[in-house]
């Protein structure tokens, strides 16, 4: 007669323990006389034991997994080991942090991280349009925020930032604590806005503080890096304030800036304003360069107006309001960007605001919208008919 083998049942890993054994289990540690006492037919003491210990290693393996599972990092999400990895918006990727210049304001600093070359994406000139960021991520507390590359990225995998450190600004504190040699995961690069060239007849940048570092990526991209290629078209003015002199951009950002303008003043103006000039001074301006007092209406009509621009102190004003033609046939665009709340006083009669401190970007343009949308164009420039299209707020 032909036997056949006996079939076994399959063993389950990770699986509720058997019935039998969760009932055996109940009287495994029964003494005689105890009321839960119950004697099995057909199950000694020792089988008892041996099943009970195989529940335990039952529930050791689940707890291990769970551990596993939530404490240990998850490849998947990490920065990749592999250096030959694209910069990517979707996945951080690893720099290194290969220099470090201390600047004027000792709250601020100069770093360079560097990807590897064949790390940055290329090809498409197209992603790294101005203006566009990266988000930098603290390993320490997992909390990533945007900065914006001062020179975009060059062929080595260069990008160079201005950090400021900000009292509850932890990626900022955490930059600053870094050293020579540091990895730092960053992921990019993400549009902030798209630079059109020849669409705009006039920019006009307003800034205060780090919130300097997007234009400065503009006016490096279409202006400084080479002015022969410069959009003949538009004219870009900049406008900047700090609280204090040393505050203002370091000689590595400003001087460029100065030597732009004066080498190209039908390109490029530029116009810095401080609210005190007390304190330590600038190696790069001196008391003629800066006009202390905030960026209001008045001073804004001060650093664009010339003889050959009368439009701006109508614009502004100084003069008749401009009517709907010369806002139609001037392409104008204004930007604006500051490290909230830094203000502004705006004491104007005719748009009911006297002596108020605003925010800046609110003062000028506007609120924004929900969850930092554009919202609607108000401030100055709404009360002076300028519509969605012509004001971005950084």
């Amino acid at each position: 007669m032909l036997r056949l083998p006996l079939r076994r049942p399959p063993i389950r890993l990770c699986s509720p323990p058997p019935r039998s054994i969760q009932f055996q289990i109940r009287y495994a540690h029964a003494e005689p006389g105890d009321p839960a006492y119950k004697p099995l037919p057909g199950a000694s003491v020792e089988l008892i034991k041996y099943r009970a210990t195989l529940v335990g290693i039952w529930f050791a393996m689940v707890g291990l997994g769970a551990v596993t599972y939530f404490f240990l990092p998850d490849r998947s999400k990490a920065a990749p080991d592999r250096r030959d990895v694209l910069l990517s918006p979707r996945r951080f990727a690893p720099a290194t942090l290969t220099y470090i210049k201390e600047c004027p304001d000792p709250d601020t600093r100069l770093i360079t991280l560097t990807l590897p070359p064949q790390a940055v994406p290329n090809g498409d000139e197209s992603i790294y349009n101005p203006i566009w960021s990266v988000y930098i991520k603290d390993d320490d507390i997992q909390v990533e925020r945007p900065y914006t590359p001062l020179e975009g990225v060059d062929e080595r995998g260069r990008m160079k930032f201005w950090i400021k450190k900000y009292d509850k600004g932890e990626v900022g504190r955490w930059l600053h604590s870094k050293k020579m040699g540091n990895r730092i995961e960053l992921r990019g690069p993400l549009s902030t806005w798209l630079w059109d060239d020849n669409k705009w007849d006039e920019v006009v940048m307003i800034s205060g503080g780090t919130g300097i570092t997007p234009f400065y990526q503009l006016l490096h991209a279409k202006l400084l890096k080479d002015p022969s290629k410069v959009p003949t078209k538009t004219r870009f003015t900049l406008l900047h304030a700090s609280r204090k002199p040393v505050e203002l951009p370091p000689p590595d950002i400003l001087d460029p800036l100065l030597s732009a303008s004066k080498a190209h003043p039908d390109r490029l103006r530029l116009s810095l304003f401080v609210d005190s000039p007390e304190g330590p001074t600038h190696p790069s301006v001196g008391s003629n360069d800066v006009q202390v007092g905030r960026i209001n209406d008045l001073a804004i009509a001060r650093a664009v107006g010339s003889d050959n621009s009368s439009w701006w102190r109508s614009l502004l004003g100084i003069g008749s309001r401009p009517d709907s033609r010369d806002l139609s046939d001037k392409k104008i665009l204004f930007l604006l960007c500051g490290p909230e709340p830094y203000v502004v006083t705006i004491d104007l009669e005719k748009h009911k605001l006297t002596s108020w401190l605003f925010r800046m970007i609110t003062a000028i343009a506007g609120p924004y919208g929900r969850n930092f949308s554009q919202g609607a164009v108000g401030g100055v420039l709404g009360e002076l008919g300028y519509k969605g299209h012509q004001v971005w707020k950084m």
